[in-house]
Parts: C-alpha cells; structure tokens; sequence
C-alpha cells in the first residue's frame, strides 16, 4: 500500500501535509510523533478509511478509493485503537467475524474459513481460550483477539493503531513480538506507537511526523537521532546495548535544551 503526497484537510486545519510512505512485505514500520503529529490519520488514510483532500493512495497499484471495502478488507487489516467488545461473545465468535470479507451475507463457514481462524488464533496464542468470553479478558488478551480477527481475512497488510496502548509491560512485549513475528512471516505491519524505548527492538523502519509532515523515514539508528529527538520531542536520545547485544534506546529531559526547542516540545 503506498501514500503519495497524501494531505488531508479537515476543520481547516491540515492533519496531514505532503505525507508519502510505502509499506512492503517482511517489514515493521513504526509510526511515531508527538500528539496530534497525523499517526492515526496516516493509518486511517492507507486502510481507504478517510478520503484524502489531496494526493494518492493506492492498494497494489489501484487507487484505493476505486475498490470495493470488500476487497480491500481481503487484502488489509486496520485495528483502531478501541477494540472494546461488550458483547456476550467467544473468542472463536469474534474471530470468526474475521472471515466476513470471504464470505456472502447468509454463506455457511467453510472448511477454508475454519483453517484461516485456527492459523490466526494459533499465532496469537488464543486456543486455550476458546470458549471465554471476549468482555472477560484481560487488557492484553482482548488484544490478541482483536488481532486475531484481523488475521483471520489473511491480509497482506496489517495495520495497528496504538496496540500497546493501556497494556501492561508483559502484555506490550507480548504484542510487539507478535507484530514483528507476522512481519517476518512476510506482512507488511505499521504500528503507530508511543512507546520509543523499544522500537530499536522491534522495528526494521521508523516513520517519524512532526506537524502532519514525515520529517525521518529510514531504520531506528537513522531517524531517532540526538537532533530529531531534540526538535521533535524535546529529549535527548542514547542507544544503549542490552545484555543479550540487543540494543534499546533510552530518553531524558534535556539538560541544557535551546530555548526554542524547549518551548516547541512544551507548546505541544
């Protein structure tokens, strides 16, 4: 799925300014910036889910706004940030829902539906969980079945706003390993996160915006940079090396930050 000068204008107010990014196969891309940078609009952008008021998004070449939502759900998975269920519902249901795209309104599961359900909850860990209730589980094992239900369509493309969000250390890991294992699996994965201390980890990209435009697009090493954290987010950055070799940033307030630096991360 490809971005090209993407803009998106709403309120009068320009969410998106000239945003261009491609997501290929066997990559996870990062999405970070401060509040109100333009992540989830990114995403909602790519997933065909809000128009652009200038620019092009296409989904294997086409434009995107050409096909029909059926067709893009076979091939795209978007997870908002709220996946909250507060239906009585299994996990096997709400997975399943993951099959709808492949299927007709009154059309019966199929045996390849039921194989594409068993893939997706296997990967996300969920078979001992079958049968609970989706709005009795924990933070991080509703996520899961949020996933899971995205993966059931089989997608090429998996995009995920905020996964970590509200989770607690363990559960954050647990997803983020997950979403670098369906990357190597060979999707295209875009997170759009916060959580900068472990994207050296888990990312092979980074995307960083800044007032709705992409202002670093390359690995982890090459975008969060002592000077684009300084200018971007009013920190100052250090890569550190782990004691299994991994290495991991790690981030502070500034102790000397130039004036105008200090009051762009302060008037954000």
């Amino acid at each position: 799925v490809e971005g090209r000068d993407v803009s998106v204008v709403r309120g009068g107010r320009a969410i998106l300014a000239g945003a261009t990014v491609t997501l290929v196969p066997r990559s996870l891309t990062a999405v970070i910036g401060p509040n109100g940078s333009g992540k989830s609009t990114l995403l909602r952008v790519l997933a065909g889910l809000w128009d652009v008021s200038s620019g092009a998004v296409t989904l294997g070449g086409i434009a995107i706004g050409t096909l029909p939502r059926r067709d893009i759900a076979r091939q795209l998975a978007f997870l908002p940030q709220d996946t909250r269920c507060d239906f009585a519902l299994t996990v096997d249901e709400m997975v399943a829902m993951g099959r709808h795209p492949h299927r007709g309104r009154f059309e019966r599961e199929g045996e390849g539906d039921r194989q594409a359900i068993e893939s997706a909850m296997g990967i996300c860990d969920l078979g001992h969980l079958r049968f609970r209730r989706v709005d009795r589980l924990s933070g991080g094992e509703r996520q899961r079945v949020a996933i899971a239900r995205c993966l059931a369509a089989e997608p090429d493309i998996v995009l995920l706003d905020e996964p970590t969000a509200h989770l607690d250390l363990e559960h954050a890991l647990s997803i983020l390993t997950l979403c670098r294992g369906l990357a190597d699996a060979g999707r295209a994965v875009a997170i759009a996160t916060h959580d900068l201390s472990v994207i050296a980890q888990f990312a092979t990209r980074v995307l960083l915006l800044d007032h709705g435009r992409v202002v670093g697009d390359g690995t982890p090493e090459q975008v969060l940079t002592p000077a684009s954290c300084r200018s971007v987010f009013a920190v100052d950055s250090e890569v550190v090396a782990m004691a299994d070799g991994r290495r991991a940033f790690v981030f502070s307030r500034p102790t000397a930050a130039p004036q105008t630096g200090f009051q762009h991360g302060v008037n954000r």
